[in-house]
This record gives C-alpha cells, structure tokens and sequence, in this order.
C-alpha cells in the first residue's frame, strides 16, 4: 500500500506559492527524508498532509484514505509534529503524554506512555516539568508524543533540530527501527548531513518544487565529489598542481584560502603528487560530503557562515 501520495499540490500565500505543483508518493514501511533549504516549503507541504492547510489545488491521500474536509477519522493511523512541539510548561513529561493519551479516548495510547518515554530515552526525565527540558528534550518529547498512537505513518517536522551528535544518533536508529517493523516515516529537514545515513529514500525541494526524488543509492550514485578546505606550505603551488588532476575544481576564495571540488579517486594522487613537489599540507579539511555537496547544488544555498559553498558544490556536479 501506497502510505502517502500526493498529486499536484499548490499552496499560496498571496502572490507566493509556497508550495508549487508537488507530487510525492511514499510507499508503506518507507523512511523518506524531505529535505531542502528554509523556506523551500517542506513545513508547509508537512501541514498540507496533516490538513492543517488545504491546497488550491491538487490531492492527498493519507494510508489510502483521501483527504478531504476537516475528518479526525482520516488521520486514524497518523502521527507527528509540525515545527517545534508544544507542551505545557509547567507539567511533567509524563503528564503531558497522559493528557494528550486522554485526549485521544484510548486505553492502548494510555499504556503506551511509558514505552514511548523509554524509546526516546526520556524515562529517567518523565517527571521533571517541561520546562527545564532543553530544545532536544522537547523534540525527543514530541516523538514520544507521537509514539503513543502506534501510529502506521510518522510525519516529522525537523526531527533532529536541537539534538546533539548522540541524541541525532539515537533518533534515527529509532526511526530506523519503527521502519523496519512497518511504520512509514516521512521526516524533513534542511541538515542532509544529519539524516544521510537514516532514510531509504530523499525528495528535495526548492522553491517550493521537487528539484529531485529517488532513492538513497539513486543520490548516492549521482552525487558529485566531496569539497575540502586545504592549506599547504606553498598554496600557489597547490592550486597550479590541482588545476593539473582530472577531477579537481579549484576555488579560491577572497581571504586567499584554497577550496577544492574533488572526486573521491582524484584525493590521493593529488596529496601523494604535492609530497613530491614538496609541498606540505598543513590541513585538508572535509566540508561537504559528497551528498551534502548534492543538496547544496541541487538548492543554490549555502550555510550562512560557509563563503562559497554553493559554487563549489556547483562545481563538483558540474565535473561528476
């Protein structure tokens, strides 16, 4: 079964389209990533499945149910999150759970609250109030939120924002785990780095369009090379051996620091030719992993913090 299909979504805002003739198709058991810049629509398409939003135009189906008018009995089944979930400050983890099992007037969602805690690793905390739970707490506390229904489809809305490298870690070998018993996950997020590893498959926006869709081996392959920060004992001497080798893109950026575009055979006999030519790399930094460098090309953005990033990324589809 078909868990999540979605034929020519639109959304507008004024003169915006937030989200632009969107077609999506997530088959049961399937952990999809949904990945993109800020702004690229991912929220709103998340709100949109949820029926949060309706569209202007196009169609959704939710575990082979339409979704139609405003039904609670066409989200049987689904759980999840927009943006940062919302608890009452002033009450225990585990209260929260058990008011929101209340709400959904089922003695299954009642005894799950402790199993759900215990998933996300949250048992030892449960009793402490909201409040001092950190942006990650509250994220893992949200997972255990939607845990509670059982649900046979997880939509997540930036899952791992706040989350430390562990805590990122236990997230998706969890959601690994309710994938390979059967839970469909569609989770989104604009950090390809930190979920690269956790889902089957990727559709990216951009502009509120799908710029690409396939599996994790499909990106995999078509992926260019990765993108280093490099610095030598002679740099003018790097960049002219560089431009030599068949699969290096060289940028040099304005405080004078030396990027490099490289496919993964081109590394090594690049490093190995510059000890020959006496040269000594004081540093050669990894930057952008070959699917990082995908998604950076594939969206036209870099980190605020990053000079360049996007044009060297561009660089690398460009040689791949």
């Amino acid at each position: 079964m078909t868990a999540v299909r979605a034929s020519g979504l639109i959304k507008r805002f004024e003169s915006t389209r937030a989200v632009d003739g969107v077609d999506l198709v997530v088959k049961e058991g399937e952990l999809r990533g949904l990945l993109g810049p800020n702004g690229a629509g991912k929220t709103t398409l998340l709100r949109l499945l949820f029926g949060l939003l309706r569209p202007d135009a196009g169609e959704v189906e939710l575990l082979g149910r339409p979704l139609g008018p405003p039904d609670a009995a066409r989200l049987d089944g689904v759980a999840g999150f927009v943006e940062e979930p919302a608890f009452y400050p002033y009450l225990s983890g585990r209260v929260n759970l058990e008011l929101l099992a209340e709400l959904d007037r089922s003695l299954e969602s009642r005894a799950r609250v402790r199993e759900a805690l215990e998933q996300v690793g949250l048992a030892e905390r449960a009793g402490d109030r909201v409040s001092g739970y950190s942006t990650g707490m509250r994220q893992r506390l949200g997972i255990a939120a939607a845990l509670v229904r059982a649900p046979a489809l997880l939509l997540l809305d930036e899952p791992t924002s706040g989350l430390d490298p562990a805590g990122v870690r236990e997230v998706g070998t969890l959601l690994r785990r309710l994938a390979s018993e059967g839970t469909t996950v569609l989770l989104s997020s604009h950090m390809i780095g930190e979920i690269e590893d956790i889902c089957d498959s990727f559709t990216v926006l951009r502009h509120g369009r799908v710029v690409w869709n396939g599996s994790a081996a499909q990106l995999r392959d078509q992926a260019p090379g990765s993108a280093y920060r490099l610095r030598t004992s002679d740099d003018a001497r790097a960049a002219e051996l560089a431009a030599r080798h068949a699969g290096i893109e060289v940028l040099r950026c304005a405080d004078g620091e030396l990027r490099l575009a490289v496919e993964a055979r081109a590394l090594d006999p690049f490093v190995l030719e510059l000890g020959r030519a006496g040269v000594a790399v004081r540093r050669l930094e990894l930057l952008l992993s070959p699917l990082e460098s995908m998604f950076f090309a594939l969206t036209g953005e870099a980190d605020a913090g990053s000079v360049a990033l996007a044009e060297l990324a561009e660089a690398a589809l460009a040689g791949a």
